[in-house]
């Protein structure tokens, strides 16, 4: 049983989105922050990244967090972000060039997280997390949305069509890579509550993106909780946009290696010949953002190699006998490849292990290769989200950067205040 819950958006003010949203916080160095900021001095970036602002402070000390504050108040003193009057759901939708997503903008409840009805299958860093720990903290908002996933639901897709119907949007934002961003507000009482009554009905939630912005929403409660201090019901709450499992796309998040010591490529060509069968792909469609296999089957780990100009497709036959999180071609990969050929051991500290994000084409992967800055590309397979559902369930952790998933929402369109 989940719960979800309308609040009072901070959003920009009518024909503001476009300048104001921006990508997410995590998305961009500060360098590119920067860059972004001095093109668009409205983007939202100067408040989720004000440390853009700062290059001779620390990321992390007091004026950062002081600064996002004050920008923010400022926005909203000039008129530049407005609140709503009532409480109210919206309909978030993401047009891109190969489908459209629908999600639905509310509040989860922070109490689910610790319960377990909201349930993560990555871990998250404690350095990442104590700074949208203090970032939600000196705003007093959620500026960014945590991504949940359900299983298909019928009745909340025909809701949420209905909601869309023959009107125009309230927010209209495109992003840089293309995309277009709508949102549709949802004021209809009787609407609010039965989708409120669905969700009831719903045994969990599953964090696709924002692990980091959940367990910092977390944390806030906690840290005003201190002493026996009760806080208001709102500050339980915690800004997210829910989409249905077949509402989003997952893809496969690419390995680089910077070398590939103590081996030379042809024996570690070799190597993985020796526990794999290992062909070479030939032609590969460089606009694609995977590789389909031409020999792994259904029930096989299947990745491709970029190595000295060609690809390989390397298939390792799946042990029926392992079904948790070892079974996972990431897994494999890792366990069969990077810790006894390379010695990588550490996946998420390894500096010779990079990683690029699944919405990319295949060409980026080659390019990075090509030019000398890496040795080889690993390109991996999507998992399934009914894959990440499971072990969501049994409570297992995902090797890191195994899954993207798209559509990615943007910053600024959408803001939860606290208290």
């Amino acid at each position: 049983m989940v719960h979800v819950y309308p609040f009072q958006a901070v959003r920009p003010a009518p024909g503001k989105a476009e300048e104001i949203a921006a990508v997410p916080y995590d998305v961009v160095s500060a360098e590119e922050a920067r860059e972004i900021i001095e093109k668009n001095p409205l983007s939202f970036l100067r408040i989720s990244r004000a440390d853009a602002l700062l290059p001779d402070k620390d990321p992390y000390s007091a004026d950062v967090y002081k600064l996002s504050r004050d920008i923010f108040d400022e926005y909203q003193n000039s008129g530049l972000f407005l609140q709503d009057e009532t409480a109210a759901m919206y309909v978030y939708r993401v047009h891109d060039a190969d489908r459209t997503y629908t999600g639905i903008a509310c509040c989860a409840d922070t109490r689910e997280y610790e319960s377990g009805e909201i349930r993560r299958h990555e871990l998250t860093r404690y350095d990442k997390e104590e700074d949208r720990t203090r970032h939600i903290d000196a705003m007093n908002a959620n500026t960014g949305p945590v991504v949940l996933l359900h299983g298909s639901h019928a009745e909340i897709k025909a809701i949420l069509k209905k909601s869309t119907e023959n009107r125009e949007p309230d927010m209209v934002a495109h992003a840089a890579n293309g995309s277009v961003h709508e949102i549709f507000a949802i004021r209809d009482e009787a609407v609010i509550t039965r989708l409120h009554e669905i969700f009831v009905s719903i045994p969990a939630l599953y964090i696709a993106d924002g692990h980091h912005r959940c367990k910092s929403a977390v944390n806030v409660v906690e840290k005003r909780s201190k002493g026996g201090v009760k806080v208001p019901e709102e500050t339980h709450h915690v800004l997210s946009v829910v989409f249905a499992e077949d509402e989003v796309k997952v893809h496969g998040y690419s390995r680089l290696l910077t070398d590939l010591a103590p081996l030379t490529p042809d024996s570690f060509l070799k190597k993985i010949s020796d526990i794999a069968h290992v062909t070479p792909y030939g032609d590969a469609d460089r606009s694609q953002f995977t590789l389909t296999p031409k020999i792994g089957g259904e029930g096989d780990h299947v990745f491709h190699l970029y190595l000295k100009g060609k690809w390989y497709e390397c298939v390792i036959p799946r042990n029926p006998k392992i079904t948790d999180i070892r079974a996972l071609d990431v897994s494999v990969l890792q366990e069969q490849i990077l810790i006894p050929f390379l010695g990588i051991t550490d996946p998420r500290g390894d500096p010779r292990l990079q990683y690029l994000g699944g919405a990319r084409p295949v060409r980026d992967l080659m390019i990075k290769v090509d030019s000398g800055e890496y040795a080889a590309a690993i390109a991996m397979q999507p998992v399934d989200v009914r894959t990440v559902f499971t072990i969501a369930d049994a409570g297992g952790i995902m090797p890191p950067k195994s899954t993207w998933f798209e559509p990615k929402l943007l910053s600024g369109l959408l803001i939860h205040v606290l208290e």
